[in-house]
């Protein structure tokens, strides 16, 4: 007998918390997290993680209106998952550049950006962009969404593992 399997992929106004199934396992070894959960009760573009290994970290934020400025001293990927985003790019001067070449995770630009324009670009869901190293980038969405950042865990990181994973 053939198993049919329907993939329903959520959005922020349209989600299913999902769960946690038990299996012949230690359920302590596993957690379950939803982005469009986590991004409905966020502020928006609070960097709320969802997802680690070691040092790097996913964290979802609520895109809504138009974020400060950040900059970061390695590359990070942004992945919309709902709504449409804009992502605009500025390539820092030096005395903008995070000092520290090791500091992990996004900070914020102290000030407006100085430096070249890089331009900016417009994506919706399913959508990824790389945020380069050195450079500040701002988030701009009309309407509420949802973004992924594949990152490193940092100062602006926020943490709410009680808050946002079922365990059982």
């Amino acid at each position: 007998m053939a198993v049919t399997y329907k993939t329903q992929f959520g959005s922020l106004d349209r989600f299913e918390k999902g769960g946690v199934q038990a299996i012949d396992d230690n359920v302590k070894h596993y957690a379950f997290s939803n982005c469009f959960e986590i991004a409905s009760k966020a502020k928006p573009y609070e960097r709320v993680v969802f997802g680690q290994n070691q040092i790097y970290v996913l964290e979802c934020l609520r895109a809504e209106g138009t974020s400060p400025w950040y900059t970061c001293a390695h590359d990070e990927f942004a992945l919309v998952m709902d709504g449409e985003v804009e992502i605009h790019l500025v390539k820092l001067n030096a005395e903008q550049v995070v000092p520290d070449a090791e500091h992990n995770g996004a900070v914020l630009v102290k000030g407006a950006p100085l430096g070249q324009k890089m331009g900016w670009m417009k994506l919706r869901r399913g959508h990824q962009a790389l945020l380069p190293k050195n450079a500040a980038y701002q988030f701009k969405s009309a309407r509420p969404g949802v973004v992924v950042l594949q990152t490193c865990k940092g100062d602006l990181s926020v943490e709410r593992w009680a808050q946002i994973c079922q365990v059982a």
